[in-house]
């Protein structure tokens, strides 16, 4: 059977603007952080960041630390020139000897939401 020309240039058209099946599941997935995950640290940190595999929306974003005795900071996350990167002064923060995490959800420009924590401990003195 012989598809007619004139139907095969639009159909060719059409499937160029299908999303591909690996956009279509793609997420913001964690590449590096500071700290790192599972790192011991002798003191709290002064800044935290994540860096991601792909863009993210750094304006919907967002980052949390949470510690012991449920203590909670939200973090005012920083604009950045890079733009798979999510990073926050962590100034103010109470840092208390213990199990912490690093808590954060982005908008990767793809549209989907992430969400994630990077584990760390703050050794006592």
């Amino acid at each position: 059977m012989t598809v007619p020309r004139r139907l095969l240039l639009p159909a060719s058209a059409l499937l160029a603007f299908l999303p591909s099946r690996r956009h279509a599941v793609a997420h913001a997935l964690v590449v590096a952080s500071e700290p790192a995950a599972g790192a011991a640290l002798d003191a709290g940190p002064a800044r935290v960041w994540v860096r991601f595999n792909s863009r993210i929306d750094q304006a919907r974003s967002r980052l949390v630390l949470h510690g012991p005795e449920n203590a909670q900071a939200s973090l005012a996350v920083e604009d950045t020139a890079d733009p798979v990167m999510l990073a926050a002064r962590a100034e103010g923060v109470s840092w208390a000897p213990g199990a912490w995490r690093l808590r954060w959800q982005v908008l990767a420009l793809d549209g989907h939401i992430t969400r994630g924590d990077v584990p760390f401990t703050l050794r006592a003195r």
